[in-house]
């Protein structure tokens, strides 16, 4: 039987692969430049907002003056860092934002898995979408407007939950100055603020989910439980690992806006925060090489969560985020 070689095209004398390759390139680019066109504001907003603040960390380690400049002022190392574990207010600062940190992973996350759940279960579409509506509107105020709003219905003389209480026989709580009850009210009052929001993506992924797997577990005897266990959740199962892995990179980011509008002085124990330490210290107390070690720190922090939990994720046969 004959034999077939293989037929080698000669490629045109002066031309190499790079020059192939970068041809290819510019002819995507102009095939597709409207799409390229619409990345531009997001780059721009990272590289400004992003990346051209980081210049700010070199502040963490000189004695930084306003008047002297970025430049000129006196570098010190370390020194901040050394003031920053020996000082005993900062590991108070920061178990309190661990605690809170995890207090609202724990009961936040899941939160808008389950209304994603429950609400994909609605086949009327009329409550679905008031549903949904209802559930979305508090992420699109501000909490200055919620924080009003918490004042008012937590009032230990006027507040309709008080009021309640009362009705039932109980007493009054002041629960934005009681230490024992400060850190469950940043936590619900969170969950009912982002629960709708962060249903979204749920949602979505839910709204991928091929039908025929329902129609053959179905067909099996699976009941609505084993449907939610068995076709539901797992088809889900990445997108929760790819939001559960983003939200421990800003783990330690326990929401300044919430704290600062709700906490006050009775609560300083148990609310005290990383943001809101390095508010007071950094623009009240205009420490701002000291502030900028201690956010320098947190952000360390997270990032090294996330390389650990992405390596382990990829350790059981998941996709991580990178």
């Amino acid at each position: 039987m004959a034999q077939h070689k293989a037929v080698t095209v000669p490629r045109p004398s002066g031309t190499s692969t790079d020059t192939v390759l970068n041809k290819k390139r510019f002819a995507n680019l102009r095939q597709y430049w409207d799409l390229y066109l619409i990345m531009v504001p997001g780059i721009v907003y990272f590289l400004v907002f992003k990346y051209l603040p980081m210049w700010g960390i070199v502040i963490a380690f000189k004695d930084y003056s306003i008047f002297a400049g970025f430049n000129a002022s006196e570098w010190v190392g370390f020194d901040h860092f050394v003031r920053l574990f020996h000082d005993p207010q900062f590991y108070q600062v920061f178990w309190n934002t661990v605690i809170i940190s995890l207090y609202k992973l724990f009961w936040g996350f899941p939160g808008p898995i389950i209304l994603a759940l429950l609400l994909n279960e609605i086949r009327s579409m009329f409550y679905k979408r008031t549903i949904q509506t209802l559930a979305y509107l508090p992420h699109f105020l501000s909490w200055i407007i919620l924080g009003g709003i918490l004042v008012n219905v937590l009032s230990p003389a006027t507040g309709a939950v008080n009021e309640i209480m009362k009705w039932l026989g109980f007493e009054p709580v002041f629960f934005l100055a009681d230490p024992a009850w400060f850190r469950s009210v940043l936590v619900i009052s969170d969950i009912w603020k982002e629960v709708g929001w962060g249903a979204i993506v749920y949602l979505a992924a839910l709204a991928g989910i091929d039908q025929q797997q329902y129609e053959a577990a179905v067909m099996d005897g699976a009941g609505k439980w084993k449907q939610l266990w068995h076709v539901t959740l797992p088809s889900i199962k990445g997108t929760i690992i790819v939001l559960f892995l983003l939200r421990l990179g800003s783990i330690l980011d326990v929401g300044f806006e919430q704290i600062f509008v709700l906490y006050n002085s009775l609560v300083y124990d148990v609310a005290d925060v990383i943001e809101t330490y390095v508010y007071r210290i950094g623009i009240g107390q205009s420490e701002f090489s000291y502030s900028t070690a201690v956010g320098l720190l947190k952000s360390v922090i997270s990032l090294v969560l996330v390389v650990i939990v992405n390596k382990a994720v990829k350790r059981t046969g998941q996709e991580g985020i990178y």
